[in-house]
């Protein structure tokens, strides 16, 4: 069963670094992306690490939450175009 957590915890990092828009912008140079990420952990290893982490904490919390009101605000949307109209009475 572990085996099988791992696999998912890898396929959710990698969905993360698409999500991001690294591999189109890396134009899926694995090495730039490995290099990125060697530079990202040395920083964030390094004496200000703590600051940088609360730095990208909060951007990626920000994103999370602009990404749920933007997608809740697509269902909503979506529920009332699937609306059938109501019919109006005549007198």
């Amino acid at each position: 069963m572990a085996r099988r957590e791992r696999t998912r915890h890898l396929i959710e990092l990698g969905g993360l670094v698409q999500k991001a828009g690294l591999v189109d912008i890396a134009d899926d140079d694995r090495a730039l992306l490995y290099g990125a990420f060697l530079e990202l952990a040395q920083r964030l290893g390094g004496e200000d690490g703590s600051q940088v982490k609360l730095l990208y904490r909060r951007r990626g919390a920000r994103a999370f939450a602009t990404e749920a009101e933007q997608a809740a605000a697509a269902r909503v949307q979506a529920d009332n175009s699937k609306a059938a109209p109501v019919a109006k009475k005549v007198t």
